[in-house]
């Protein structure tokens, strides 16, 4: 995405516009394939609604089918029917327009998501589009039960499934919103969704860029737990690798290594 959104995004100015991608993360277990966030769809590319056609223009986003997450997953040698669950960190249309692609995958929200996305009250949930589950998935709502992950009250997602996957609540962008933890070999990877924007949010070893004070009561808002995230990468980033949905150098250094 390219939008002009440098009260937020580090890859922006004044006169230039950001960018931005959708980072979705496919995960192979042996109850077949789980993806992390379904980004845009096929159907988003292809049929867009007016809201998603203003969306797409306003944030500069690419058009091109083969970055939707169904053909990644072609791509990458697998079928579409392969993948069995789909985790969402929230239900936003940049974050959920993928899951009419995987409709026979169970799809796991936090169930405050699911109320925000049914019956949205803020203006934070007037980005969700009913067009995206107007397949009727199967959905499957996850609530706390007193369980912690590293600090973070956690779900614990598709009990014993090997990796491990927990859904992390945190509030604030939407009120169900989660990061998804994924534990591999040696480590485990965090998607914090869009619990942060930009690197600088949370790594010292990255320059923050000063935002406008304007801005700073809604960042606060929409990224609350910003300093817990930049504590956890401090005390535990041998343990843990965080990376947010939107940042390119997150996604690019992932990609590298692999």
């Amino acid at each position: 995405m390219r939008p002009f959104a440098f009260v937020l995004s580090d890859t922006a100015t004044l006169v230039s516009r950001a960018h931005l991608v959708v980072h979705c993360l496919l995960v192979e277990t042996e109850d077949g394939l789980i993806l992390v966030d379904s980004g845009f769809g096929i159907g988003d590319r292809t049929r867009p609604t007016r809201l998603e056609r203003a969306f797409m223009t306003l944030s500069g986003s690419s058009r091109h089918l083969d970055e939707t997450a169904a053909y990644q997953v072609v791509k990458l040698g697998y079928a579409i029917k392969d993948v069995q669950h789909v985790i969402q960190t929230h239900l936003h249309l940049d974050h959920a327009g993928g899951l009419p692609d995987f409709p026979q995958a169970q799809v796991h929200v936090h169930a405050l998501e699911y109320e925000g996305a049914m019956h949205p009250k803020t203006y934070s949930e007037l980005y969700y589009l009913p067009v995206h589950w107007a397949h009727h998935p199967k959905w499957v709502l996850h609530t706390s039960r007193g369980q912690q992950w590293f600090g973070f009250e956690a779900i614990r997602v598709l009990e014993g499934v090997s990796p491990a996957i927990w859904l992390i609540h945190l509030p604030g962008h939407t009120r169900g919103h989660c990061a998804v933890a994924v534990q591999t070999a040696d480590r485990w990877l965090l998607h914090c969704g869009d619990a942060y924007i930009s690197r600088s949010d949370i790594d010292a070893e990255h320059t923050p860029r000063s935002r406008p004070k304007w801005i700073q009561p809604l960042a606060r808002r929409l990224f609350p737990h910003v300093p817990r995230l930049r504590a956890l990468l401090r005390e535990h980033g041998d343990e843990v690798e965080l990376f947010c949905a939107h940042d390119p150098f997150e996604l690019a250094k992932l990609q590298s290594n692999t």
